[in-house]
């Protein structure tokens, strides 16, 4: 897991027990160890469940955990997703353009995030150049840490082994990871490398779900990072991941989770007992509704609407509090 600053030079991995960012999180617990517009969907954390419910501008708690530069030991980051450098087509003339004013309203928020989750579709071909281009690009971000999961658009001809190049570093398997942090456990999984069964996570990936969380009293709260959704939104099309029933059957004991993925460029939300999922939108074009168009192909919008469709995802958690705060945001 290459982890970017600033200054855009890969940060050494070093001793896994020094501390690796902000409020002394430690390498070993990086690597051992989110929707409406207009509003923010508010997880309290507390007594080990999460309850969710949607506050508005008058909800001065949801707003200093997701915004407020005065709160003291606050997580707080970003999710952003599908920005498809490379793609050219009608539906989007600029995607760079488009990425670029997201990582400007990333840095616009009134707050240093602590890490930035990009969950895929970093690129729209999986080239080299596309590759350097995005890295490049997200070194922009004012942010202590990027960290990403591959789409399938990053895995095209090499089964993700270049995306594994330029992202990957300290990864396990074929690119999975987890860490902890403010009491939260998160997990960023890989289902996007099998392009003819699209939306599968196998074998080994599952062991090293098992095994991650055997150790977790059941009152941790834990998000869950993908491309694919991990529910069968639309299986048609592809939004889903034929095992994921394995994970989310070792999820069940938990009291509280939140899975955030990518991949249907638009904001969907599904809860199941003790599991939300939160679909995320792009930052490169809409694609249609499920079952509303023969195909997911990209979307044209009036110009003037297309920043409508893009967003971004913040996520804030003030641990003295216990709450978490996931709030999309248009670019617009």
């Amino acid at each position: 897991m290459t982890e970017y600053h600033d200054s855009g030079d890969p940060a050494p991995m070093g001793d896994p027990e020094q501390p690796a960012g902000p409020n002394g999180m430690t390498r070993r617990q990086l690597l051992r160890h989110a929707g409406w517009f207009g509003g923010a969907v508010v997880l309290t954390v507390a007594s080990g469940e999460v309850v969710s419910h949607i506050a508005d501008s008058r909800n001065t708690t949801a707003a200093a955990a997701a915004g407020s530069t005065t709160v003291n030991g606050a997580l707080r980051f970003v999710q952003v997703s599908d920005s498809h450098i490379g793609f050219q087509g009608p539906a989007n003339m600029d995607v760079a353009g488009s990425f670029t004013e997201a990582i400007r309203q990333v840095n616009s928020l009134g707050f240093r995030p602590d890490f930035v989750m990009h969950s895929g579709d970093l690129t729209h071909l999986s080239t080299a150049t596309q590759f350097d281009q995005v890295k490049q690009m997200m070194t922009g971000m004012q942010t202590d840490h990027v960290f990403t999961v591959p789409g399938e658009h990053d895995s095209i001809g090499d089964a993700g082994r270049a995306y594994r190049q330029t992202f990957g570093k300290g990864t396990l398997g074929e690119g999975w990871y987890s860490f902890d942090t403010h009491g939260v456990h998160f997990i960023a999984l890989v289902n996007t490398l099998s392009l003819e069964k699209l939306g599968h996570l196998g074998e080994e990936q599952i062991e090293f779900v098992r095994r991650d969380l055997a150790g977790l009293p059941s009152d941790t709260p834990v998000v869950v990072f993908s491309h694919i959704p991990l529910f069968a939104m639309y299986p048609k099309w592809g939004w889903s991941t034929d095992d994921a029933l394995r994970v989310i059957a070792l999820l069940r004991r938990f009291s509280s989770v939140t899975c955030l993925n990518g991949h249907v460029h638009q904001l969907f939300t599904k809860t199941e007992g003790n599991i939300t999922f939160h679909s995320a939108t792009t930052t490169a074009y809409p694609l249609p509704k499920p079952g509303r168009a023969p195909a997911p192909t990209p979307q044209v919008v009036p110009a003037r609407k297309l920043k409508d469709a893009l967003g971004i995802r913040t996520v804030g958690y003030r641990q003295g509090d216990r709450e978490l705060a996931i709030k999309d945001e248009r670019l617009a």
